[in-house]
């Protein structure tokens, strides 16, 4: 692990996105809450914030941290995909990039799990940090 020891503590958050594309029927049954193993978004949001509590258990060099705050919002589109956003907060001497972006990886291969007896072809496409802050600099992806 890389030595964290001589930074300062700060207050940090990294927010991540994953994407899911599925067929539009798919997408529909999931806003329904008709998935034949029960409710796929709050089992994801669920996946994913514990995943996000164990990332240095998952990470081999990450670094445990305290965390204040982890979340995993999902929102559905009707053309065919469930967009999964997570955020991590702590106060500690480096960043929460990797829990945030363990939460939406997590929450992603749930989502897959869920409905696969449904569509195989459900496709994770992108799990992408979208911005950082605290430490250094500041961080945010260019849309």
């Amino acid at each position: 692990m890389v030595d964290v020891g001589g930074k300062a503590e700060t207050d940090r958050r990294a927010v991540a996105r994953a994407v899911v594309r599925m067929s539009p029927e798919t997408a529909a049954m999931i806003a329904a809450g008709d998935a034949p193993k029960g409710d796929v978004l709050g089992t994801a949001r669920l996946a994913g914030i514990q995943a996000a509590k164990r990332t240095a258990e998952l990470i081999p060099l990450a670094h445990p941290l305290p965390l204040t705050f982890v979340d995993v919002e999902a929102e559905v589109d009707p053309a065919g995909a469930v967009t999964l956003t997570a955020e991590a907060r702590t106060t500690a001497r480096t960043g929460v990039e990797m829990e945030a972006l363990t939460a939406c990886a997590v929450a992603s291969l749930t989502v897959y799990d869920m409905v696969k007896g449904v569509e195989r072809g459900v496709a994770i496409e992108q799990v992408t940090l979208l911005e950082k802050t605290g430490g250094k600099r500041d961080w945010r992806r260019d849309p």
